[in-house]
Order: C-alpha cells, then sequence, then structure tokens
C-alpha cells in the first residue's frame, strides 16, 4: 500500500471522497489555535494555486478559505461583508488600476 503525506487543511467531505474511492486516511480535529494556522497555510497555498493559474475555481477557493477564517474569529460572512464595503466606501476599490509608485512628503 503506498502511503501519500498532506499534513494540511482539507474540506469536510475529503475524508469520505477517498473512502468512496476505495481509500483509507487519517485525519484529526485541530484546535482552535492550530485551526488557525492551518487556515493561514491553506489561504497561501490557494493563493499561490491562483497566481499560477488565474483560475475562477481558485478564486472561489480562496473565498471559502477567507469565510472559514472569518468564522474562526467570530464574524459572520455578512459582517465580513459591511467590513469590506464599509473600506470600500472609504478607501475605494480597485477599478481604477493604480499603482502607486512614489510619494512625496513634506519634512
Amino acid at each position: 500500500m503506498k502511503i501519500k503525506t498532506y499534513n494540511k487543511l482539507v474540506r469536510d467531505n475529503i475524508p469520505e471522497i477517498i473512502r468512496e474511492g476505495g481509500g483509507e486516511c487519517v485525519t484529526e480535529v485541530l484546535s482552535d489555535g492550530d485551526y488557525l494556522r492551518a487556515l493561514d497555510s491553506k489561504l497561501s497555498e490557494e493563493m499561490k494555486e491562483y497566481t499560477d493559474s488565474h483560475s475562477i475555481e481558485e478564486l472561489a477557493d480562496i473565498l471559502e478559505v477567507v469565510y472559514a477564517a472569518a468564522a474562526a474569529h467570530g464574524v459572520t460572512r455578512d459582517t465580513l461583508e459591511k467590513i469590506r464595503a464599509e473600506k470600500h466606501r472609504k478607501n475605494g476599490g480597485f477599478s481604477k488600476k493604480l499603482f502607486l509608485k512614489e510619494v512625496y512628503e513634506q519634512e
């Protein structure tokens, strides 16, 4: 039997999918602190997958991890969206494609 080691956070249905495909797997339920660290790692993984592929599906995966991280901090999707909207109202979005090169400040 071949063993592949992953040591990463996976979606809830993955163990069932593995078993349905004839495989077996070992999982553990993470502590809150370990879960937040695993979400950070997962977000980095999904960001890399998106930047490598520019796939809309990878963007959806990023959102799923962001929603999970918000929930882990006790924040609902609605609250997260309100925070996002307020920052958009205050600072704008990214539709103008502005790339800040330099700032000259008064001394």
